[in-house]
């Protein structure tokens, strides 16, 4: 598990590469589609976070608000825009539906939320662990799920940005934002997409010094979990896979080693899920 070879970010935490044991699991071989989430909507009534807050971000070339519902650029990355009445119904904003998305991803959905869809599921979120296993689909030390060339005969394996981000996209894998969940050939366990298209949320609580703390030591299903007590909605949670938005220029973390995080109660237009069980 993990990285040694310096493509990634310090920030991460995604080396030292260690060994883990794994015990059986089951997992999804895709993430969870807004058709699936449209079902459970409808049995449970539940409200996700971006709805209950009024808004969420949206990549700035896919807006479809009104000008009055475009509320402002996040500092330090303008091509996130926060817009009033984007969520999962609405991925890109009050004006936008799922109509023709119901095989796509869910996105637009937190931490909480896919925790709470896992539970309707009768699953859960895979750990940390369980999601680079899967997401290997059977090779080690690889870059990415199917070998270490990112095209292989010059055919694209996942749904990433090509071009000049955030401005010129080349539309080269056939897709701006989300593709359908099923879109690239599967890894060699079956699993369709785990890099690229949207960000998957994994249970673990985020640490850029997790994997260091495990060297030495005879590391089993590992999970790391967040305090009992005290306010969550800071708290991090590990992201994996990367999303339509990556790209070498800016976010390489279109790799299956690589890592990422964002607090319990985030939603944004690239972050999704897929659900998990023991076996």
């Amino acid at each position: 598990m993990g990285d040694d070879s310096g493509e990634g970010y310090a920030a991460d935490g995604e080396g030292p590469a260690h060994d883990v044991t794994v015990s059986a699991f089951h997992i999804d071989t895709a993430a969870v589609t807004n058709a699936q989430f449209a079902r459970f909507v409808k049995e449970t009534g539940h409200v996700t976070d971006a709805e209950d807050l009024g808004l969420s971000g949206v990549f700035h070339l896919l807006v479809d608000a009104d000008r009055s519902d475009v509320l402002g650029q996040a500092a330090g990355t303008p091509w996130w825009v926060t817009v009033r009445g984007a969520d999962w119904r609405h991925p890109f904003g009050p004006r936008s539906g799922i109509g023709d998305l119901r095989q796509h991803p869910v996105v637009h959905v937190s931490w909480r939320d896919a925790r709470a869809y896992a539970a309707w599921a009768g699953k859960r979120l895979p750990t940390e662990a369980e999601w680079e296993v899967a997401a290997r689909g059977g090779l080690a030390d690889s870059r990415f799920p199917w070998g270490d060339e990112l095209t292989p005969s010059g055919r694209w394996r996942c749904n990433i940005w090509q071009g000049t981000f955030p401005t010129a996209n080349t539309l080269d894998d056939g897709f701006l934002g989300t593709a359908p969940v099923a879109t690239f050939p599967p890894n060699g366990y079956g699993l369709h997409q785990t890099v690229g298209n949207v960000w998957e949320w994994c249970e673990d609580a985020f640490s850029p010094t997790t994997y260091a703390g495990r060297v030495g030591t005879e590391v089993v299903d590992p999970l790391v979990t967040a305090p009992a007590d005290g306010d969550h909605d800071d708290v991090l949670r590990v992201m994996r896979g990367g999303s339509y938005l990556c790209h070498d220029s800016y976010c390489y973390r279109y790799r299956v080693a690589a890592r990422s995080s964002n607090t319990e109660v985030s939603a944004s237009g690239n972050i999704g899920f897929r659900c998990a069980n023991d076996a």
